[in-house]
Order: structure tokens, then C-alpha cells, then sequence
């Protein structure tokens, strides 16, 4: 991999810790049988295609999703301004939801936020959500202000990374990230595209937040982070704006491009950051899916119980895009955290095709 810095270890931020971390879900809900229920009442498949889709919807591993309307609704066919009016209604009260729970959680208030960054990529809106929340939540007038919106799934992780950075350069302050998802409104029943069948099973509506404050204290820290794009991927992963709306664009193979490089990406990551695989003790990964994260598990000599953290946040809301890697570093923050010394590996893949990469040591 010819990187110009490879030889180089990267510098660390020094004092750049994850505060508090916030999930917010919609209140209706998808189970495995609702989409096998509607797979064929919906799309119009052949029957042996549709049996094809339902051993699918058995080894996705998702049981259960959440949506901002019920699935009766979510599955008609509405206009593009239509469903981006209830992407800008609903993004803004999921977000403040998340927001308004992590601020609580890190002991903090609006008025202390020095930075916000705002990530999505399921709908448009300008301004963009910090806009709104600035307004609605109280937030200082000269707050900073960053939205990301083409980055999907990888997204939440670099929000980190690009967290961290401000906070290398404004030490002692206050980062708010807010990322917010709802792929049931890029739902499109006449595409019977194997892509869209698949984010069909797949994706579901929520949002996170998390606060990084630039001061020593408990919590993961950032040490490190490092992007990588993939050579010739652009039409691997992404979406597709048309009258009806969005179309989602998934090639068949992206499990196994990231598993053909996953070993060498992995290894010479830590390496710039004075590491070894044998130190990392926890394993933050974004799953895309069931195939995804087996493949990634094979290719590191890991096992699902090193990965329970994603395989259960899969199970129980699905991909959430951008958001999926915060419910699941939070899930290692409540039910997994590591002993003060040990490192974990967070890493997300998205659209480009990329991949995010942060180092994490628990304080």
C-alpha cells in the first residue's frame, strides 16, 4: 500500500476523550417476519426469486429494526419533496433527542459546545440539522459548525476522527456529534435491483450523539485516526437521486473487497501508530452486514464473541448507516468497557469506497 507516511507513526492527541455517548430510535418497529411478510406483497419478483430473498431475510441476522412510520405507510410510494419534508422533521426531532440525552450524560449544557458535527446522508436539508438545533437547544451563536453528508456508513467514525483533530488544535474544547439516519424513506418498491432488495433487510431508522472533550478524564480516548479509499471503487457503494428518490448503489462484492485488504489495512495502521494486532483488546466494527462482518472476523482470526457488540446492534436496529458505529461503540461503553491502559480498533467502511480507522485507549 503506498502511503507517503507509511514509514512515519503518527502523531497523538494527547488530551481527547470520548465523554458520553446518547442513542435515539423511532417507536415503530420491523421484525424479520414483517419483511417476509411484505417482501412479496410489495416487489413484484417471481416466486423463485422471492424464495431466494427469504433464505436472504433468514441469514441477514437483523431481527428487528426501527422506523419513523409504521411499515403499512413506509412502503408506499410518496413524491422525493414529500418524504425529504418528513426526512427534515423527523432528522431534526431524533437528532435533538440524542443530543439533549449526551449532553445530560456528559454533565454539560448547549451553551459549552464548541464544535458541532452533524452527519447524514439518508435526505437534504439546508440549512443543515446543527442549524436548527443552534436554535431550538440553545447553542452559542458563534458555535463552529461542520455537517458531513456524503460519507454514509463510514461517516460516524470519521466525525470522530475529525473531532479529535479540531480538539489537537483548540485544546480544553467541546465536540457534539450528531449523527442521524432514516434509510426507510429511500424505500423504493418498483426497484426490484438486488441493492435495493438487500437495503430492504437491511437498514433502519435511529440517531446517536457523542460528546469528545479536549481535557484528560475517563472515557476512551482518540489516540489516532486514518482514512483509506479504496482505487477504482466509486460505484461500490452510494446512492442514486431520481424523481422517485433515493436508489441505493451496492455492488455484490464489497464484503470481500474489504476482506482482501482488511489485513493489510489493519496491520499497517497500527504500525504507524507504534502497535501490534496483539494489543488491540477490543474490536469497535461496523458490520455493513452479516456477510461483511464474517468476512472481516475470517480474515483477522477473530471470533463473533470479539465482535458481540456488533452482531447484537445488527440484530436489534440493523445497518443504521453512519450511526450504526456510535450505538455500537456505545454498546462497549455500557456492557464491554476495557480496563484503563487497554486499546481497542474502531472502523467503519463507506461510500468512496472508504474505510475509517481510530485507535482508542480506555483512561
Amino acid at each position: 500500500m503506498n502511503l507517503s507516511n507509511a514509514e512515519e507513526q503518527r502523531p497523538s492527541s494527547e488530551n481527547c476523550t470520548i465523554a458520553a455517548t446518547a442513542t435515539a430510535l423511532p417507536p415503530h418497529t420491523i421484525s424479520r417476519d414483517d419483511v417476509k411478510y411484505y417482501m412479496g406483497r410489495v416487489f413484484d419478483i417471481p416466486e423463485r426469486k422471492l424464495e431466494a430473498m427469504m433464505s436472504i431475510v433468514d441469514n441477514a441476522r437483523v431481527h428487528n429494526r426501527h422506523a419513523i412510520f409504521p411499515i403499512e405507510y413506509t412502503v408506499e410510494p410518496r413524491a422525493l419533496s414529500k418524504t425529504n419534508e418528513e426526512y427534515i422533521e423527523h432528522a431534526i426531532k431524533l437528532g435533538r433527542e440524542a443530543a439533549e440525552k449526551c449532553l445530560q450524560r456528559a454533565g454539560l449544557k448547549p451553551a459549552d459546545i464548541d464544535l458541532i458535527i452533524t452527519v447524514s446522508c439518508t435526505g437534504f436539508m439546508i440549512p443543515s440539522l446543527d442549524a436548527h438545533l443552534i436554535h431550538l437547544m440553545g447553542f452559542r451563536p458563534n458555535v463552529r459548525r461542520m455537517p458531513f453528508t456524503e460519507l454514509g456508513c463510514a461517516a460516524g467514525a470519521m466525525a470522530l476522527g475529525r473531532a479529535a483533530d479540531y480538539l489537537k488544535a483548540e485544546p480544553g474544547g467541546n465536540v457534539l456529534i450528531i449523527a442521524v439516519e432514516l434509510p426507510s424513506l429511500t424505500f423504493q418498491r418498483k426497484d426490484i435491483s438486488q441493492a435495493n432488495l438487500i437495503s430492504s433487510i437491511l437498514f433502519g431508522d435511529g440517531a446517536a450523539a457523542v460528546v469528545v472533550r479536549g481535557k484528560p478524564m475517563h472515557g476512551p480516548k482518540i489516540l489516532f485516526s486514518e482514512t483509506y479509499t479504496f482505487p477504482d471503487s466509486l460505484g461500490a457503494m452510494g446512492f442514486d437521486l431520481r424523481d422517485s428518490g433515493f436508489h441505493i448503489l451496492l455492488a455484490k462484492d464489497v464484503p470481500e473487497m474489504i476482506g482482501a485488504k482488511i489485513n493489510e489495512l489493519v496491520d499497517g495502521f497500527l504500525e504507524r501508530c507504534g502497535k501490534k494486532r496483539e494489543d488491540i483488546k477490543g474490536w469497535i466494527l461496523h458490520p455493513g452486514g452479516a456477510r461483511l462482518l464474517g468476512n472481516v472476523e475470517t480474515q483477522l482470526g477473530l471470533k463473533p464473541c470479539d465482535t458481540q457488540p456488533s452482531w447484537d446492534i445488527l440484530a436489534n436496529v440493523g445497518n443504521l448507516s453512519s450511526a450504526t458505529i456510535l450505538f455500537i461503540l456505545q454498546e462497549w461503553l455500557e456492557k464491554r468497557p476495557l480496563k484503563t491502559g487497554e486499546y481497542a480498533l474502531l472502523a467503519a467502511f463507506g461510500p468512496g469506497f472508504s474505510a475509517e480507522f481510530l485507535l482508542l485507549q480506555w483512561t
